[in-house]
């Protein structure tokens, strides 16, 4: 089986640069034979940086780089020379990743947007060379700082797709198909269970060339919540959707009942994604004729909009795309606090085990000028 380009979960160790050490240093030039410290302060040590960036999608780029090291800072030298600061180690990361610790599940931050930069680990600053302790009590020093320790962490970076429109519904309900029809997304189709194995994203054009965007979340069966089927991967990628589209076909033996399920699986989830708007599309809907959609009518839920869809005859599509465009101008559209945050729904055991995060280097002590 080919492996899969969609890496939505990454553990990796990161480590800051130490300061460099400030030097002790005397002048001595022939004819000057009172020349006083001139040790120059160490260079500042690298930080490690998270920064949004577009053109990613996934963490698959951070996959075989498990060890993130910025670099240390330079030794002062005599003349009152500065150490080189160490380099910044800059991780870049898809829109909505959400960084917690690798020991303790904790919460420690997250990107909203494109170009946001967040320094996670901050390099050591130098030592203060000699020449900088010189008083008139003392012209004399013959001491300087060592640079201060770098920072370390083990971390787990997970990635929530950001999405204006999230599709909800059971495997093989036809959440691809109305993505590739609504879009330029060329989602896997097929006729089996799923079929989506990972997230797609599409842009949705809607008229006067205003645009959204959709995500095809993989389907969900009920005991999701649990673990069962592709449990608890996906679920989180619908904390990041403004808007919660449902897709349930003409042809199930209950659409309301099969509308509280996904509904109830979410609910154990995370009861605040209950509090999202929704729609309840009826897809397939070109099965049924005028009398029996009417029929189907009668049974749907009332506190939500319902519209019957198909996306093989496009049937319903433009109204779809209009109702959803009207309600994400009715919230504040792409209003990134109101999407919902889940800081510890992270489960450390349900992550693969086979990394080790330890890290050896050997370091050798600075040389000192005297």
């Amino acid at each position: 089986m080919a492996e899969s380009n969609f890496v939505d979960y990454i553990k990796i160790y990161a480590r800051s640069g130490k300061g460099g050490r400030g030097s002790t240093h005397f002048r001595r030039e022939k004819y000057i034979p009172w020349g006083g410290p001139d040790g120059g302060d160490g260079g500042d040590g690298g930080s490690v940086i998270l920064r949004g960036n577009r053109n990613h999608w996934t963490l698959l780029h951070l996959k075989y780089e498990r060890h993130i090291l910025a670099g240390h800072g330079q030794s002062g030298s005599g003349r009152l020379s500065k150490g080189k600061d160490g380099d910044n180690k800059i991780i870049d990361v898809p829109v909505g990743t959400v960084v917690f610790d690798g020991e303790t599940g904790a919460f420690i931050t997250d990107i909203q947007y494109d170009g946001q930069e967040i320094a996670l680990l901050k390099g050591g600053r130098g030592g203060k060379g000699n020449n900088f302790f010189k008083t008139a009590t003392n012209q004399a020093p013959k001491y300087s700082q060592p640079g201060e320790p770098y920072q370390e962490r083990k971390i787990i970076m997970q990635l929530k797709l950001l999405a204006d429109v999230g599709l909800v519904g059971f495997p093989n309900v036809g959440k691809s198909t109305l993505l590739s029809v609504v879009s330029a997304a060329k989602p896997k189709i097929a006729n089996y269970p799923f079929t989506t194995l990972e997230p797609s994203l599409g842009i949705v054009a809607v008229r006067d060339s205003y645009s959204f965007v959709m995500a095809d979340i993989p389907g969900i069966i009920e005991g999701a919540s649990e673990g069962k089927g592709l449990g608890l991967r996906f679920l989180r990628h619908i904390e990041r959707n403004s808007l919660l589209l449902f897709l349930v076909p003409a042809d199930s033996n209950d659409i309301r009942k099969e509308y509280e399920i996904l509904l109830n699986e979410l609910k154990l989830y995370n009861p605040e994604l209950l509090d999202k708007q929704r729609i309840l599309a009826i897809s397939k809907s070109d099965m049924l004729d005028e009398e029996l959609e009417q029929e189907s009518a009668k049974d749907l839920p009332e506190d939500i909009p319902c519209i019957f869809i198909s996306s093989l005859t496009h049937k319903g599509i433009i109204p779809l795309k209009d109702l959803l465009w009207k309600m994400l101008n009715e919230q504040e559209f792409h209003d990134v606090e109101s999407i919902v945050q889940k800081p510890m729904d992270i489960r450390l055991s349900d992550l693969d085990d086979d990394f080790d995060y330890e890290y050896k280097e050997e370091e050798a002590d600075d040389e000192v000028s005297d």
